[in-house]
């Protein structure tokens, strides 16, 4: 899981957000897409009570990352996460 590391898009990541990034993805590892999304939940709360706010291209970057070596079946379990954590993002909570 650790060559996503090595993606050029993550050398431009707030080293903040690159740490927040981190614990999730050793939150992540070995888990269903399932089981990714109270993971998710936690950082965009994590994030969002120091004030962290991630684009929508770091998003997506996260979310590729997530999808790396994953089954046809849980890429579309990862991409459910997705929009729950979207929806939740919207309402503000």
């Amino acid at each position: 899981m650790n060559e996503w590391m090595n993606h050029p898009a993550m050398k431009n990541i707030d080293p903040v957000k690159l740490e927040l990034i981190k614990t999730a993805a050793r939150q992540t590892e070995g888990k269903s897409g399932k089981a990714l999304a109270p993971v998710m939940m936690a950082l965009i709360t994590n994030a969002n009570k120091r004030g962290i706010r991630f684009s929508p291209d770091e998003v997506s970057l996260i979310i590729s990352i997530l999808k790396e070596g994953k089954s046809k079946e849980e890429q579309e379990q990862i991409e459910q996460m997705v929009k729950m954590v979207t929806t939740y993002m919207k309402k503000g909570i």
